[in-house]
């Protein structure tokens, strides 16, 4: 299933898009796609629904348009990734082997940065050096705390995408990874969420263009690591909720592995695909 939060004359909406993708059934009143995650994972399968109407006649919004509390990120997560800086030399390292972490690398993006899938990323004035990051994310069903490896997947809602757009020299300039991360409009999502029960999100093939150039192509069984041992790791060290969404990482073919970088600008489109999900677009201004 695929579900989905959109506008329609002036109101929020979710619902549960079509097979053929043509229609969204809503929710009966204004329920929140959280509130249905909540719903769902309390075992409550039978919410009411209104009749379909067009996917064309609404604008579609972040699956989750604000999130309960700050999305979950996961750094240096794809060998591809690590060898592509490594080869720059990125923090004295040789080889990929130097840059690959020890356990995840958890960091995080502001609620307030998220937008949906057809909105415009905006250049902050701050910055000069905007880059892009397709990235798998895992939104959390069933909350809980040290969650093992082996139980980690009955705690997935299911799957959507997400741009951790990043503005890489407030990045370097504040030595520390917010700022950087959590400008505004810097976190697109969607288009809707795919049910684990979907895909295979540790074998999704993971793609980005920039106006029609392909810049990153991947898939995440190439992630150090894996959808279980994130959640684990996270888990480990506070309570997962529902609703929870988590990033878990880029492939190669980042604007800073270039020489030079190449950087997002002005009237730039940014399309992202995960197979088995949808696409991501959003133009930069």
């Amino acid at each position: 299933m695929r579900f989905l939060s959109f506008r329609e004359g002036g109101a929020v909406r979710s619902g549960v898009l079509s097979e053929d993708a043509v229609t969204v059934r809503p929710f009966a009143g204004a329920v929140s796609l959280q509130r249905v995650i909540e719903s769902v994972e309390h075992g409550n399968a039978t919410l009411a629904t209104d009749s379909p109407i067009p996917l064309s006649q609404v604008e579609l919004l972040a699956p989750l348009p604000r999130p309960s509390r700050n999305v979950f990120c996961v750094g240096l997560n794809y060998r591809s990734h690590a060898a592509e800086l490594a080869a720059r030399g990125f923090n004295g390292a040789k080889r990929a082997e130097d840059l690959i972490p020890p356990a995840p690398v958890v960091f995080s993006k502001v609620p307030e940065s998220v937008i949906g899938p057809t909105a415009v990323i905006e250049i902050p004035a701050a910055s000069s050096a905007i880059d892009y990051e397709a990235e798998l994310a895992i939104v959390i069903g069933k909350g809980g705390r040290n969650i093992a490896a082996a139980q980690a997947m009955d705690h997935v809602f299911g799957y959507t995408i997400v741009n951790d757009v990043t503005a890489r020299d407030l990045q370097k300039r504040h030595q520390q990874w917010l700022l950087g991360k959590s400008c505004d409009t810097f976190c697109p999502m969607g288009p809707w969420i795919v049910t684990r029960d979907a895909m295979n999100g540790n074998a999704a093939r993971v793609r980005l263009w920039v106006n029609e150039e392909l810049r990153q192509d991947g898939n995440t069984s190439d992630l150090v690591f894996g959808i279980e041992a994130i959640i684990e790791s996270i888990s480990a060290a506070l309570t997962l909720q529902p609703g929870d969404v988590i990033a878990t990482g880029t492939p190669a073919g980042v604007g800073m592995a270039t020489t030079p970088p190449r950087w997002l600008k002005r009237g730039d489109v940014v399309k992202v695909q995960i197979d088995g999900i949808g696409v991501l677009e959003n133009r930069v201004v």
